[in-house]
């Protein structure tokens, strides 16, 4: 596994104090101070008074605030910090001896999954970690696209990466962006924006169409359909993280693999592998 150490920044502008940046995240969440004071054990009246500054939140209470807000947790050293806390939360790069059972875990996992393909990102879609299945696909792509740490966004939709061998790349570009759009609206990512900006302003061929036509077998959800040795492989994303973390780095993991959506294209990669 390369390391590529996450550039995400916090979602805490500089110079705010804990009251409106705890307003801010739950009124994203749409929740209301009474709703939230009742999940968290408190009452309407202080998470008002914390809101406005008139009350410093103990530490403890400002972190069952921030679990019940499902505040992202480089977020949450954001919201300490902002109260006058040291950070709870610590960022360890990935090739840190102290996350080895994860790197090797991850490694495993993703061997496991071939031949189909799959990969590793971290909160700005640099690809910590990728299998063969994932290499086979960026069959041609130039060495600038590749130069370390690759982006997923970047190797997807750039006008010479995947972008011209994807038949329904209006489609698939429209959910990717709509995918980052959903995590700018909650993390307010810096390096995140930037490589939205970057990514939407690629051209897109004329020749791209909305979908390519359906073969013989229902797609059960909207499928990447991509060129590949003269065939048209298809497949289904899923996005796996992790479940309570308690680093940032590994927070802002995920995990990508690629389903084959019809029987042709598993038996064409399983006669490749063998």
């Amino acid at each position: 596994m390369t390391t590529a150490p996450s550039t995400a920044s916090s979602a805490a502008p500089a110079g705010r104090g804990v009251g409106p940046l705890l307003r801010a995240w739950r009124e994203r969440r749409r929740i209301s101070q009474l709703e939230l004071a009742l999940r968290a054990g408190s009452s309407a009246r202080h998470i008002s008074f914390v809101e406005t500054g008139r009350s410093r939140p103990g530490e403890e209470l400002l972190l069952r605030l921030a679990e019940q807000l499902d505040v992202p947790v480089r977020e949450r050293n954001a919201l300490l910090l902002a109260a006058g806390y040291a950070p709870r939360y610590p960022q360890t790069p990935l090739d840190d001896p102290a996350l080895g059972a994860l790197r090797e875990g991850l490694e495993r996992l993703l061997r496991g999954y071939e031949p189909y393909p799959a990969l590793v990102v971290n909160a700005v879609y640099d690809v910590v970690a990728a299998n063969r299945g994932v290499t086979m696909l960026l069959d041609g792509v130039p060495e600038f696209l590749l130069a370390p740490p690759p982006n997923a966004m970047r190797l997807t939709l750039h006008p010479e990466g995947l972008a011209p061998r994807i038949r329904n790349l209006r489609e698939w570009r429209g959910h990717l962006l709509a995918q980052m759009e959903r995590q700018l609206a909650l993390h307010r990512s810096g390096p995140l924006r930037a490589l939205y900006e970057e990514v939407a302003a690629y051209p897109v061929p004329e020749t791209a169409g909305a979908a390519e036509p359906a073969g013989p077998e229902p797609y059960f959800a909207l499928p990447l359909r991509i060129e590949h040795g003269g065939r048209t492989l298809s497949f289904v994303s899923s996005i796996s993280t992790f479940n309570t973390p308690m680093d940032v780095t590994v927070a802002e993991l995920a995990v990508e693999t690629l389903l084959p959506a019809d029987a042709a294209t598993a038996g064409y990669l399983r006669s490749r592998a063998r």
